[in-house]
Formats: C-alpha cells, sequence, structure tokens
C-alpha cells in the first residue's frame, strides 16, 4: 500500500525568516495605507498559526503608525465543513483540538482584518467569517494571509498577502512562526512519489 506522505528531505525553503518578516511588513504597509479609518480597524488571527502573526502585524502596525490595533484570537473548529463530528465522529485521535477563542472588544463599528497564515481553498476563512459573526457584526470583514497558494473551491479573495506562491494540488505549504514552531520560515512539501 502506497502511503502519501510528504518528503520532508526535499522540502525548498520558499521564505526564510528574513523573507517572513519582509512579508509581514508588506502587510502591515498596506493595511496603514489603505485603511479609511486605522483607529476603527482590528486585527483577529486564526487558530494557530495566525493568532502570532496577528500579533506581529499589530506590532508593526504601531512602530510605523503609532495606533495599537485591538487584538484577538478565533477557533473556527466547530464551523468547519470538514470537521467530521456531525457524521458520527472520528477516532479519538483523530478527533480536532479546540483552542482559545478570544475576543476582548465590540466589534459593531470595526473593520476586522482576519489573519491566517495561508490561503488555500478559502474553507478557513468562510469558517473564520462565520465564527467571528457568531460575536458581533463588524462593519467589514478583510483578509490579511501570508501566503495565497491558490486552489480556491469558494469566491474567496484575500485584501492583504505577503507572498503569493503558486502550487500544484499535490503539494502543501508548510508555515512555520517561532511562537509554536521555534523557527521562521515557508517550505514546499510534496507528496512521496507525487509528479509536480
Amino acid at each position: 500500500m502506497t502511503t502519501h506522505v510528504p518528503d520532508r528531505a526535499a522540502s525548498p525553503v520558499l521564505l526564510d525568516a528574513e523573507g517572513v518578516s519582509r512579508a509581514l511588513a508588506r502587510i502591515a504597509h498596506e493595511l496603514i495605507e489603505r485603511s479609511e479609518e486605522l483607529e476603527r480597524t482590528a486585527l483577529v488571527g486564526i487558530q494557530t498559526r495566525g493568532v502570532p502573526l496577528a500579533a506581529r502585524l499589530r506590532r508593526l502596525v504601531a512602530e510605523r503608525a503609532g495606533i495599537e490595533l485591538p487584538l484577538g484570537e478565533l477557533d473556527i473548529t466547530f464551523h468547519r465543513d470538514d470537521v467530521g463530528l456531525r457524521e458520527g465522529g472520528r477516532a479519538p485521535e483523530r478527533r480536532p483540538v479546540v483552542r482559545a477563542t478570544r475576543i476582548p472588544f465590540a466589534l459593531e463599528g470595526l473593520t476586522v482584518v482576519l489573519v491566517d497564515d495561508v490561503l488555500f481553498t478559502g474553507r478557513t476563512a468562510r469558517a473564520a467569517i462565520d465564527a467571528l459573526l457568531d460575536f458581533g457584526r463588524p462593519a467589514r470583514v478583510q483578509l490579511a494571509v501570508l501566503v495565497d497558494r491558490g486552489h480556491r473551491e469558494l469566491p474567496i479573495r484575500p485584501d492583504y498577502v505577503g507572498k503569493n506562491l503558486p502550487t500544484s494540488l499535490r503539494e502543501r505549504i508548510r508555515v512555520e512562526v517561532v511562537e509554536v514552531d521555534e523557527v521562521d520560515r515557508v517550505r514546499l512539501e510534496r507528496e512521496a512519489g507525487g509528479d509536480v
């Protein structure tokens, strides 16, 4: 039986720590330049890696514009359409891990920028919008992603992109951040034996 496990030995680094830093700086710059009312903007990181990326964006915006944006964390586990619990459950080792949601501010009247590491099919972004609306009705919802890899299944487009990295469906983008993985980098993983 052939298994499709990413070949980590042949995982090229597409962005190193400096590249990740430049991509985040690009997003922060665009956020400042394009926001009509930056003081009415909040950042909400999607668990897991979107949370530290949102915190870094907050620091960058504060350094450059002198405005400290409200910051939240959002878990989308039970808003995903692939969670599997509705179809009779999963084996205990395959159950999703639920992480913290913390939105310590009112959403009404704000532009909320959802922050995630990778945009792929658009399903995570859709689930994040659903989860966010459980907490209130912002004036506007935008999406910022470190990497856009293409292959959308839903009509979702990011407002802010650190780096466009087109991929094949047999490839995977793996974002690693110091706060979670002890290193900042973006790698391309290919399925073992896959033609790409």
